[in-house]
């Protein structure tokens, strides 16, 4: 099994902050794919599922960012799941908005989800979505920029139609192929790799 954490904060009036699009991507998949109902675990919401051939517990903790990590060791501690299995979506302030890009391990640099998910996993070696929002230029605006929320034309301009090309290109990601999946959600409207 799989396990794909979308990192987030768990208030509704949080739903739309730059901040919880970790959250949206899981979403799409759980959509797209058709998952089971999403239920209380883990101090989480799960969705199980299947991406290809392969089996996905998608997990967004409702621990608060700074906590995500207890949710993600939780569920990787029952499930047995090892780091190498593990991929965390998140925000990413150092990528142009809409932007994608996958590594495995790394340090947190200043995302609090990241930092918790090292300390509780006890390593960074684990994957990782990261998924641009793009920076507001100033140190001392980053806080309000990535808890403010998406505005209505960066959805429609190019997040909404990430997500859907992120469900996609999900099936390359659970086969191990990142760079296919990149490259997949890369391309313009339309076109397929």
């Amino acid at each position: 099994m799989l396990l794909w954490a979308g990192l987030g904060n768990p208030e509704s009036s949080m739903s739309r902050h730059r901040h919880n699009v970790g959250f949206m991507a899981v979403d799409a998949i759980a959509s797209r794919y058709g998952f089971a109902p999403w239920r209380t675990r883990f101090k989480g919401l799960v969705s199980e599922g299947r991406v290809g051939t392969h089996r996905v517990l998608l997990l967004r903790p409702m621990t608060y960012m700074n906590l995500s990590g207890v949710s993600v060791q939780e569920a990787a501690a029952f499930y047995k799941i090892t780091p190498d299995q593990i991929t965390a979506f998140h925000d990413e302030l150092d990528l142009a908005p809409g932007k994608v890009r996958v590594k495995r391990g790394g340090g947190a640099a200043g995302h609090n989800g990241l930092r918790s998910m090292d300390k509780m996993l006890g390593t960074p070696d684990y994957w990782r979505v990261r998924i641009g929002i793009g920076h507001p230029g100033a140190k001392e605006r980053v806080h309000g920029w990535v808890l403010g929320n998406f505005t209505d034309t960066d959805r429609q301009t190019w997040l909404e139609p990430l997500l859907d090309k992120i469900a996609d290109a999900a099936p390359l990601l659970a086969d191990g192929r990142s760079d296919q999946f990149m490259t997949q959600v890369a391309l313009p409207e339309g076109s397929k790799g």
